[in-house]
């Protein structure tokens, strides 16, 4: 069981750039390379909403639960 991080897939849906993402959040490139590897343990809601604004999507849309089975 976990959580997928579907950052990597918004970016390219909204053909943006991290670069310019963590700009926005006001994060480092490598805070936010780290996030979209689901590397880190946690992630503020402040971030969420921000990057939320920044690609025009709900949280659902960025995080999944995918059970022992895969999906």
């Amino acid at each position: 069981m976990s959580i997928v991080v579907k950052l990597d897939v918004m970016l390219a849906q909204r053909k943006a750039r991290s670069k310019d993402l963590a700009a926005y959040v006001g994060i480092t490139e490598a805070n936010l390379s780290l996030l979209k590897q689901g590397k880190v343990k946690g992630v503020r809601f402040d971030t969420l909403l921000r990057i939320c604004e920044f690609l025009d999507c709900q949280p659902g849309d960025l995080l999944v639960y995918e059970g022992n089975d895969g999906g």
